[in-house]
């Protein structure tokens, strides 16, 4: 499939918004094909383990493939690939065999009603600027009873601690748009019609320095996000394991969520 990953003919902020990212992301193939973080992990095998039993799979912002690449791996027939930018898309292809590519809007998914029986998303939808269209939108390409297997970063409930992590996630990717709580992402979920089958939360430490390399963070603001994680509250430091080695930062904690849910018949 070849289309748009942006619908063009609303050119408004978010859409805008859209290229942008879609346009870093292209830059980031190389370093996500190869992050740790990303292709390798209990996570990332979880994830696919729920998708098994499906025929028809589909993965939104694919990234690298890494997901797509497990889903297949567990015998789905039929696993596309979807992502914004264009590279990641080619990057998965050469990747992994046996994947289909699509350039989408994971807002916006240009497939029929029903068409799969699992969707899988992990670790993107902190950039997506309307995650209630985007679970909409998984809602309605899934087949009743199709499995969603989710993942993203999430803020913990306490409201400080969120405002200070999405601060520091946009200061070293401009493309963040917010990591929101699990109570919001399940209560989001539930009105689009899914049932809850299981939720997991977990911690995954990442070493700074490749975490900034990942989007390209230099300079200032690379400078401005060491210092709020050194000179975090105590509550921060606590929340997310920040290090540190001879007064520089080497690596911290973020919060992940995974949930698995079933669209009612």
């Amino acid at each position: 499939m070849d289309d748009d990953a942006v619908d063009n003919e609303s050119d408004g902020p978010a859409n805008e918004r859209k290229r942008a990212t879609a346009a870093a992301f292209d830059d980031a193939a190389a370093h996500y094909l190869e992050s740790d973080v990303h292709r390798r992990g209990a996570d990332l095998e979880r994830l696919a383990d729920w998708c098994r039993d499906a025929t028809r799979a589909l993965d939104v912002a694919t990234g690298a493939g890494h997901t797509a690449g497990a889903v297949a791996d567990r015998g789905v027939n039929s696993v596309i690939a979807a992502d914004a930018a264009p590279s990641m898309v080619a990057t998965t292809l050469e990747a992994y065999d046996g994947l289909e590519g699509a350039v989408v809007d994971a807002e916006r998914l240009p497939f029929a009603s029903g068409a799969f029986d699992a969707v899988t998303c992990r670790i993107a939808a902190h950039h997506f600027p309307d995650p209630v269209e985007f679970v909409s939108a998984v809602a309605r390409v899934l087949e009743p009873g199709g499995t969603f297997a989710f993942e993203d970063s999430v803020a913990p409930e306490d409201e400080s601690l969120g405002t200070f992590i999405n601060r520091v996630e946009r200061l070293r990717d401009p493309t963040h748009v917010e990591c929101y709580t699990i109570k919001r992402w399940l209560e989001w979920l539930r009105a689009a019609g899914f049932e809850i089958e299981t939720t997991e939360r977990m911690k995954k430490r990442l070493d700074f320095e490749d975490w900034a390399d990942g989007q390209s963070c230099t300079g200032e603001p690379r400078e401005e996000v060491e210092r709020l994680l050194r000179e975090a509250s105590p509550d921060a430091k606590a929340a997310f394991d920040i290090e540190e080695v001879d007064g520089r930062v080497e690596s911290f904690a973020n919060h992940k969520c995974l949930i698995r849910a079933r669209l009612l018949e």
